[in-house]
């Protein structure tokens, strides 16, 4: 052992090193919550740095967050220093993007491609929706939106589906219909979506395996974060992407632009290593497709896989861990680990029953008041519910209280209406070929542009074998009005003056540090601005200000990356991840569901609304492998409490306009009854009638 090797062990605990030094082609680190995971990759991607067993360029870390790659890359340089540059650190989608951009020509994409997000995917997919009039058959957008996306994270395309579809259903075969003209619609707008992006990396590399053996032979060793949230595509990635290299062709080969150039010989090369965090008491993310059993099934899939447990906590309490361990042990076919810490028992879990959810809302507003007043900083305390529905009763209860919140999640910056508006001007000057964004900045600002006159252009576009964009020039042939064509005319000059600057005339890739001018330009020469600055609609003001932030985004881009083109601009603007969203609102108490709390950590927690039918949730609860989904949803909200945790719950809960009666969780019968300390328990409700409400009685807070 050498002293740099001494040096990134210390402080690690026996498990930990473990992880860090296992040199062998599969290793699976079953990291409970709380137990050090980011540590132990990072140790181990400094320690191959530093041991000289693998260069930068040979390191391919995946994680599911661009906060959580940009976190881990900081770690290792610290730890490396100028050694760690060359590695790729990102998203699986940010991966994706960069192999596409290098090889999309290889099947009919150009390098200026957009990526829809699923605001622009559903609104080509409500367009052809209408033209088909699938709701007659019951399709709607959202419906045929989500089982597209489930397809295609099952890696199956339209034409595959196709074969194995029941085509005798109408409304099946219109699904088809429907699922291959989006693709259709895609491929010719040189766009592709969020699903996309992963499964035709995985097309890229069966149907093209010299390529796929250029990315084997660079990334020898590859790093996969939350393994358990991984998906279909995400498991066969990965799979591609180590597997053995089996040899080269004698003759040269083009790779984004380069010639490769290998003996006929080539010695076969075993696949990379691969090593996997995750915890399959952490897999909540079905719905999205996550399936547990690339986590559970690991050993079976890379034989002779070394596992490790981390199972010290250093997070929180023991009674808060201990009851993480009774509730989670209730669910089978797990690999059994017991979370522990040494930093000693704490305090106990406080539970508390109203009366109703406003009696529920109170008692956590009045604890959070205490806590504050204690010193407990408001950033520090989180309300966890299992559906946004519950938050109701917790704002107006907290508005009336003075307690200042924040709900995490809510309306992001990149998907206001103005902000997508101001993205569309820049796609349709990156990527002409992009209808979509070509039909959203039509009539924006309000040109007098109607249905009409966009059924039109499609119309002549599709008869002249042109892009929608390039019918914009053919102003004068569409059979409108003069003030319509006036119109037309106007956005076309200013999309042009836009690509001119923006766009070298030979086609190439767009010159550097020009997008904050691109933007300005087309904002204020297509009136954009002047619309928003002359209407009385107070909430116009705002959306300036939100522009002008735009602005100064593309500013900080250009600062940060000197190289960086428009393509590259909009690319991590497409790629910015929801949860990345979330801050720490420090002046604020978070409320916020509980798949949005994954990966996050206070000093307080309080779940709310521990009862049958919300956790676990009705619906969940009767679907197959739903009840040990929901206990794992349970384990994660309370693994994020680090000091305090409390279990609140109310007798009588409004939804949907009815006062239903509500009963306690089966979850609160799995912890020890040691473990909670009631204020008020179910029986204490129950034995009264019905206890006097918070909620009725409550003095208003102080204001401020």
């Amino acid at each position: 052992m050498d002293v740099v090797d001494d040096e990134l062990l210390t402080g690690l605990n026996p498990p930990q090193r473990e992880a860090v030094l296992y040199r062998g082609p599969a290793l699976l680190i079953v990291a409970g919550a709380g137990s050090g995971k980011t540590r132990v990759l990072t140790h181990r991607i400094a320690s191959l740095l530093r041991g000289g067993e693998a260069y930068p360029s040979q390191i391919l870390a995946i994680t599911f967050t661009n906060k959580a790659a940009g976190e881990m890359r900081e770690r290792v340089e610290q730890l490396v220093g100028e050694r760690g540059r060359g590695m790729w650190i990102s998203t699986f989608h940010s991966a994706c993007v960069r192999i596409l951009r290098r090889e999309a020509e290889q099947f009919g994409f150009t390098k200026a491609f957009t990526i829809y997000d699923s605001g622009d995917s559903r609104a080509l997919i409500k367009r052809l929706v209408k033209e088909h009039e699938a709701d007659a058959l019951g399709l709607t957008p959202a419906g045929v939106q989500g089982r597209i996306s489930k397809l295609k994270n099952e890696l199956a395309d339209a034409e595959s589906f196709a074969r194995q579809a029941n085509m005798s259903d109408p409304a099946e075969r219109l699904f088809v219909e429907i699922f291959g003209d989006y693709q259709r619609a895609l491929q010719r707008a040189n766009a592709f979506d969020f699903d996309d992006l992963i499964a035709q990396t995985v097309y890229l590399f069966r149907a093209f395996p010299q390529v796929a053996d250029v990315y084997r032979r660079r990334f020898r060793h590859v790093l996969v974060d939350e393994y358990q949230d991984t998906n279909h595509a995400q498991y066969a990635l990965i799979h591609e992407l180590t597997r053995p290299v089996t040899g080269a062709a004698a003759e040269p080969y083009s790779v984004g632009g380069m010639m490769i150039f290998e003996p006929d010989e080539a010695p076969e090369l075993e696949g990379a290593s691969l090593t996997v965090v995750g915890d399959s008491d952490q897999s909540i993310y079905a719905f999205r497709g996550a399936d547990i059993r690339n986590i559970s099934e690991f050993e079976r899939d890379f034989p002779g896989a070394k596992v490790v447990l981390l199972e010290q906590n250093y997070r929180s309490t023991q009674n808060i861990l201990s009851a993480a361990n009774a509730v989670i042990g209730n669910n089978f076919d797990r690999k059994d680990k017991k979370l522990w810490t040494d930093v000693g028992a704490g305090d106990p879990i406080v539970g508390f029953t109203g009366y109703s959810q406003h009696d529920e809302a109170q008692f956590v507003a009045d604890e959070i008041e205490a806590l504050h007043r204690r010193g407990v900083e408001y950033g520090q305390m989180a309300v966890f519910y299992r559906t946004n529905s519950q938050s109701r009763a917790l704002e107006e209860i907290f508005i009336r209280s003075a307690v200042p919140y924040k709900i995490m999640g809510g309306t992001k910056f990149y998907e206001r209406a103005e902000i997508k508006d101001a993205l569309a001007y820049l796609v349709a000057v990156a990527n002409p070929a992009d209808e979509m964004a070509v039909r959203r900045i039509l009539n924006k600002p309000r040109r007098g542009i109607g249905d009409v006159t966009e059924t039109a252009i499609a119309r002549y576009a599709a008869d002249q074998q042109i892009t929608f964009r390039d019918a914009l020039a053919n102003a004068s042939a569409l059979g409108v009005g003069p003030k319509i064509q006036a119109a037309i005319a106007q956005l076309d000059s200013v999309l042009a003056e836009a690509s001119a600057l923006m766009l070298p005339s030979s086609g190439e890739l767009p010159p550097p540090t020009t997008v904050a001018e691109g933007l300005q330009l087309l904002l204020n020469k297509s009136g954009y601005l002047d619309a928003l600055r002359a209407s009385r609609d107070p909430q116009d003001e705002a959306r300036v200000e939100n522009l002008d932030e735009l602005v100064a985004v593309t500013r900080e881009f250009a600062r940060n990356n000197p190289d960086g083109t428009i393509i590259d601009f909009l690319t991590e603007v497409a790629l910015v991840a929801d949860a990345d969203d979330l801050d720490d609102a420090s002046g604020s108490v978070s409320l916020m569901t509980m798949h949005t709390a994954k990966g996050l950590e206070y000093d307080t927690v309080f779940i709310t609304g521990v009862e049958e039918d919300l956790i676990p949730h009705r619906i969940s609860a009767g679907e197959p492998g739903g009840p040990q989904e929901e206990r794992r949803l349970f384990y994660v909200g309370v693994t994020r409490a680090r000091a305090r945790l409390y279990l609140t719950l109310a007798m009588t809960r409004a939804q949907f306009g009815e006062v239903s009666v509500a009963m306690p969780s089966r979850f609160l019968q799995e912890i020890p009854a040691t473990l909670i300390d009631w204020r008020q328990s179910p029986g204490d409700v129950n034995s009264r009638g019905g206890s006097q409400s918070r909620a009725l009685n409550a003095r208003p807070g102080r204001g401020g």
